[in-house]
């Protein structure tokens, strides 16, 4: 008998690494992830600096970062992998995980996204570069946070420690 849609959890799902191999999210099972879709050359990539302070805060804890860089909103991510990472590293010293180039929305989205996006709901999608995605250690869809919270605002942080909690 086939699992339920709504019966999948974060852990069902894959995306391609930077590396181009394959990045099965199962390899964080137990951990609560903060999917967050990127772009190099968006007025909120600064938040690549909050989101490697969230990363270095919580990472002992239980908590994984992913970054999702993606050129859906406003052609901002223009770059290759090999560009991207470089960016990242050398403007902003990121060390979480980064996905390939990915489609977060619209025609083409991830399978990751497609199901995130219907637990979150209409207003819960990503808008633009930027968007959170909270998961449970268990892979349970938790909440969104739009382009404008900042990763370390005190919204995020406490919905990461009531998850690390659990």
């Amino acid at each position: 008998m086939a699992m339920a849609a709504s019966a999948q959890t974060l852990f069902d799902f894959s995306l391609q690494g930077m590396d181009g191999k394959p990045m099965p999210l199962s390899q964080f099972k137990g951990k609560a992830v903060l999917l967050v879709n990127t772009a190099s050359q968006c007025g909120f990539t600064p938040q690549y600096e909050g989101l490697e302070k969230l990363w270095e805060t919580y990472k002992d804890k239980g908590l994984v970062i992913i970054g999702v860089p993606s050129n859906d909103f406003g052609g901002q991510e223009p770059g290759q992998a090999a560009e991207i990472a470089s960016f990242c590293k050398l403007n902003y010293g990121v060390t979480f995980p980064l996905s390939d180039k990915t489609v977060v929305s619209g025609q083409g989205e991830a399978p990751v996204y497609t199901w995130a996006g219907a637990q979150a709901g209409l207003l819960g999608r990503p808008k633009w570069n930027f968007h959170k995605y909270l998961f449970a250690k268990s892979g349970a869809f938790v909440d969104w946070f739009a382009t404008t919270t900042e990763p370390m605002s005190d919204k995020i942080k406490a919905a990461i420690e009531r998850e690390l909690a659990q």
